[in-house]
């Protein structure tokens, strides 16, 4: 299922004024995501619950992944799929027993440590970034580039959402780099129409990965 992924789109409803998490969800959908994350690491849960629920049913009525980021909580009570965690956020190897079997765990990474540890944690895919600079989320790392990318993917045989700075002109380098999929957040959200941006990511994807992929990595017995 991961490996099939596409294009995963992370919905910080600041960059889409007058639109929520759903809306922006939907419309991304609507143009191809095939994976939606919800990062408002600061908004009220009990406004973010229905959106989320709602969300979850969108995801699943379009056969797409529904991730929250960081909040456990949250993910839990909308039934996502899982949850993404980041190396300031609850440690991997306490999220994990929380889950439910067959949710799904996601770690952000930004070295080769962090992602040995986030595979040995339990993690079913990893973030790697930043890629390249970003002005969207300050994440104290220097950009990791496509060489860095690559060293992690030779490393670790899980999937690689790649994230930060990524534009429709360097996506193709960031799949045959090693990453599985892009996390897009303002080339997609902060874009006039969130769908056309969307689907114009997901055919530059599926065209890079019909030119042979991402160079695999170590198989994870």
């Amino acid at each position: 299922m991961l490996e099939r992924l596409h294009l995963c789109v992370i919905t910080d409803a600041r960059l889409a004024p007058g639109q929520d998490h759903l809306a922006v969800a939907r419309a991304a959908l609507a143009g191809g995501a095939d994976m939606i994350q919800l990062r408002d690491k600061g908004g009220d849960l009990r406004a973010l619950l229905p959106q989320a629920r709602a969300i979850q049913a969108l995801c699943r009525s379009r056969g797409a992944i529904f991730i929250v980021n960081d909040r456990l909580d949250l993910a839990l009570a909308a039934e996502a799929d899982g949850v993404h965690v980041g190396q300031e956020d609850l440690p991997a190897e306490a999220a994990r027993p929380l889950l439910k079997p067959g949710r799904l765990l996601g770690v952000s990474t930004h070295s080769r440590e962090q992602a040995e540890a986030a595979l040995a944690s339990g993690a079913d895919y990893i973030g790697f970034g930043p890629m390249f600079r970003t002005g969207t989320k300050d994440t104290g790392y220097t950009p990791r580039g496509l060489e860095g990318l690559h060293a992690i993917r030779m490393a670790v045989g899980l999937p690689i959402l790649a994230i930060g700075g990524i534009s429709l002109e360097n996506v193709a380098a960031v799949i045959a780099a090693g990453a599985t999929a892009p996390a897009v957040i303002s080339g997609v959200v902060a874009a006039p129409d969130i769908t056309t941006a969307a689907a114009a990511f997901r055919a530059r994807v599926a065209a890079a990965k019909a030119q042979g992929g991402p160079h695999e990595g170590p198989r994870v017995s």
